[in-house]
């Protein structure tokens, strides 16, 4: 008999999402592509959805309209009655969330893919909602393996007032997939290139799994988040220093207490306090100065999955028992 430990039903329905920020354009570049000619992003038996979430804001090319719609999936937003008063963003949610949801719900989507883009040095990177999920974390390892020797890096959300309401989370599954760097309003082929390779290793994990191969155990690194650091400010909220020069491009690289961090107009150097190494990401993200974070520190950890196959692996592996149980009789 299989030795797998978690069986899951077959992955039916995808959707891929570009442009949830209208200003970060890899996501809206291939998904636009992929809704002309989707040949590469077909899998058999699999229903593949590309979707432009945020079409004002794409045709804008700004990060959205009256407000984020990648922090307005949460139930009061989605709950509000249906008004032309409501934020563009929240009507469009509630849009999504009929198309894709309804969130936690049995009819929602299996996985959805939001595609970002970020102004940070972050290279490639999976973000992960649920240190838990067996199944995303043997698809992260599937893709890092596949990416390799390509750094890819995979950033743990999972925090109980740091996380937030994400147009992905309507979806069974839950996948960020954030490439960077890149300046907004800009296309970088080199960015392009590694964001549609991460969609086609994710979607390979995903035939394969519904083929019925068996994954076995595995681990990854991942990046958790501790807390978001806003920068030095004067007594009228403004911003009194900047990242550091030796900060600069250096997420995921560990960050020692007294480290530079700041540094001000008149050339005094803030270090970072505390007692432990941590490890900085979305380092100077430009979309992140209305939200008063300069980088967030996470720290290094690892996780791990039991072995995974689809119910169609047991189904198939139990059938064989049978019959070769039937055959010595």
């Amino acid at each position: 008999m299989t030795s797998c430990h978690v069986a899951d039903d077959p992955i039916k329905k995808v959707a891929i999402f570009g442009g949830t920020h209208g200003n970060e354009l890899t996501g809206v570049f291939l998904v636009k592509h992929w809704l002309e000619n989707g040949t590469e992003i077909q899998r058999t038996g699999l229903e593949v959805k590309p979707f432009i979430t945020n079409p004002r804001a794409v045709k804008k090319c700004t990060r959205y309209v009256d407000c984020d719609l990648n922090r307005v999936f949460d139930p009061e937003n989605l709950g509000k009655k249906m008004s032309e008063d409501l934020p563009y963003e929240v009507r469009r949610a509630q849009e999504i969330n009929h198309l894709f949801g309804p969130k936690d719900s049995e009819d929602s989507y299996d996985i959805i893919f939001d595609l970002h883009n970020t102004t940070s040095n972050m290279g490639c990177t999976l973000i992960l909602e649920d240190s838990r999920n067996d199944f995303l974390i043997q698809m992260f390892h599937y893709i890092k393996m596949s990416l390799a020797p390509l750094p890819c890096y995979v950033y743990l959300t999972e925090h109980p007032s740091l996380k937030y309401a994400t147009t992905r989370s309507i979806a069974k599954y839950a996948v960020g997939i954030e490439v960077g760097p890149q300046p907004q309003g800009v296309l970088r082929a080199d960015i392009l290139d590694q964001m549609r390779k991460m969609i086609k290793h994710a979607l390979d994990f995903i035939h394969n799994f519904n083929e019925g191969k068996e994954f076995p155990p595995c681990a990854i690194e991942v990046y958790k988040i501790m807390e978001k650091v806003d920068y030095p400010r004067n007594k009228s909220g403004e911003i009194a220093a900047i990242i550091h020069p030796k900060l600069q491009d250096q997420d995921w690289k560990p960050l020692h207490p007294g480290d530079p961090v700041f540094l001000t107009l008149d050339g005094k150097t803030i270090p970072l306090g505390g007692d432990c190494t941590v490890y900085p990401v979305f380092v100077n993200e430009a979309a992140y100065y209305e939200k008063k974070e300069a980088f967030a520190k996470t720290t290094k950890l690892t996780l791990n999955a039991k072995s995974i196959c689809s119910s169609l692996q047991l189904e198939i592996t139990y059938s064989s028992f049978v019959i070769e149980y039937l055959e010595k009789f």
